[in-house]
């Protein structure tokens, strides 16, 4: 596809990235590379997952993979990769060439694309390599939770507040995370807080066409620790009145062990792509998202299917944890538990099961919260951060 030699380049590099827009992957780092292409030639540069291709164009993005592992064992970036080295432990022998292959990738970016600006998403490893290989590029560098809260041993510790420290300016998720990037060394002035941005776009399309229904359940996350699917399948034993169905939307470690555990009324429908699973936001009256700390220290910041489900107009039911606190006002836009007390969470969803009115003016005043998180206004919130770090 050919691109305009006027625009400047933005260099991205993530490691959860999608193989086709929409295949159930996280695709929040597609839609901000895509927002930002009416002001730059956006580079992708991530690693080889199932499905993908070495090289590739979706939309106006030009995506470059890596390949880091001989093809048969290559999956550590299938997923997040902290679950799933704590998955299968045989994973870390593919750390050392993953990190060394996607030293190669940027260097070999750098010199063909010549970018202007680098936006590293995840301060490890993407930040880290970056600021080892990209020499005096300036980056915008996002933290999304797990690389901040878990990753803790003093040698990771140091590796993060050189990553902060030499950054043009660091996103995050929370003002939680904002403090604790603030203990890595981060100044005020480079730290933003900014969570990743919803897609209304399919949203909007199921909402129009999709038929509600005030008793049904949504889970919507990967099937790992911090997302507390746990607790959600502890507290649906405690509700007297069952909801008329729960989904389960994710996949991931935990999947086999929590179908088994589940009562009847559960279904899971593992990842969706992005049309699939707005239609689930659209179908569902009640979105649960009980978070918890994991055993390692990850925790969410703020979930994007948290702000999906608030878009989709749904009556959440989160925990009341760092990141969500600061979008979810307890009985103004949604309902706040405990986090890891499946006794609160069920009696949060007895509460909205036995009150359709109050599941609609939750779901209503969810909607127009989600609307300062959109993808639009993330983008404008990056454009001016990767103009600043530039010099314009």
């Amino acid at each position: 596809m050919p691109t305009d030699p006027a625009r400047p380049t933005l260099l991205v590099a993530a490691s959860t990235f999608p193989a086709e827009a929409g295949d159930g992957t996280p695709g929040f780092v597609l839609d901000l590379a895509s927002a930002l292409t009416d002001e730059y030639r956006v580079v992708v540069v991530a690693p080889m997952t199932r499905g993908a291709r070495r090289h590739q164009w979706i939309g106006d993005v030009e995506v470059r993979r890596y390949r880091y592992f001989p093809a048969r064992w290559q999956d550590l970036a299938d997923g997040a990769i902290v679950d799933n080295l704590r998955a299968d432990r045989t994973r870390w022998a593919q750390v050392p060439s993953f990190f060394l292959a996607m030293a190669a990738a940027l260097v070999r970016e750098r010199r063909r694309v010549q970018p202007d600006v680098a936006l590293l998403h995840w301060i490890i490893p993407q930040g880290a390599v970056g600021r080892l290989v990209l020499g005096g590029l300036p980056r915008v560098v996002t933290t999304l939770g797990g690389d901040l809260y878990a990753l803790r041993t003093p040698v990771l510790q140091a590796v993060k507040r050189a990553v902060v420290r030499n950054a043009a300016a660091v996103t995050c998720m929370s003002t939680d995370m904002a403090r604790e990037l603030a203990r890595l060394g981060a100044r005020d002035d480079q730290v933003h807080v900014v969570p990743m941005g919803v897609d209304l776009d399919p949203i909007t399309r199921a909402t129009a066409t999709e038929t509600r229904d005030l008793r049904r359940v949504l889970f919507v996350g990967r099937l790992v620790e911090k997302k507390g699917a746990v607790v959600l399948l502890d507290a649906l034993d405690r509700v007297g009145a069952r909801p008329e169905r729960t989904v389960v939307v994710g996949d991931g470690p935990l999947r086999a062990a929590l179908e088994s555990r589940a009562g009847s009324g559960v279904t899971f429908v593992g990842a969706k792509g992005k049309d699939d699973l707005a239609a689930e936001y659209a179908r569902a009256g009640i979105a649960l998202y009980p978070s918890v700390p994991a055993a390692n220290g990850d925790r969410d910041g703020l979930p994007v299917a948290l702000l999906e489900a608030m878009a989709a107009g749904c009556a959440v039911v989160a925990s009341a944890v760092p990141g969500i606190v600061d979008v979810v006002q307890d009985g103004e836009n949604g309902l706040l538990v405990p986090p890891g007390d499946p006794a609160a969470l069920a009696t949060a969803l007895e509460r909205l099961l036995g009150d359709a009115d109050l599941v609609r003016r939750l779901g209503a005043a969810a909607a127009r919260t989600a609307q300062a998180h959109t993808v639009p206004a993330v983008a404008d919130r990056y454009r001016s951060l990767l103009r600043e770090a530039r010099g314009v």
